[in-house]
């Protein structure tokens, strides 16, 4: 038998683990259910702008906003087929359509007050993501 992680590039190892353990980690710690669909990534931006709210130092949020960012690109490649690339340490998903996404950086934009993962999946399905 063959599983999803078998399958995947292995552009997706990292950002999948990460996706993982910011999903876990949400469960155990928030009591926050993340169940990888389009409209999970609501409670996200609203964990984002209260961790933003509260003034955590960037050090303090570094790694959670990696794992935000990297469990929006694993929503996005579930609901579009994409597919994660790395390069020099960088994750991006590239959508079926060629276009290449960046959810790290725009978890680190939703911080700083500038971004959103849940309007993010939205384009990259093409304006209305599949649920």
């Amino acid at each position: 038998m063959t599983t999803q992680a078998e399958t995947r590039p292995s552009a997706a190892t990292k950002p999948m683990r990460w996706a993982a353990d910011t999903v876990a980690t949400m469960r155990e710690g928030a009591r926050l259910r993340l169940d990888y669909s389009a409209q999970s990534l609501w409670s996200v931006d609203r964990m984002i702008e209260e961790i933003r709210r509260e003034g955590a130092p960037w050090a303090a949020v570094e790694t959670v906003l990696r794992g935000f960012g990297a469990y929006a690109g694993e929503v996005m490649a579930r609901q579009t087929g994409a597919e994660w690339w790395a390069s020099g340490g960088d994750h991006w998903v590239r959508t079926p359509d060629g276009r290449l996404w960046d959810p790290i950086d725009e978890a680190r934009r939703a911080y700083a007050g500038h971004g959103s993962l849940r309007l993010l999946c939205r384009d990259a399905a093409g304006g209305t993501p599949r649920s």
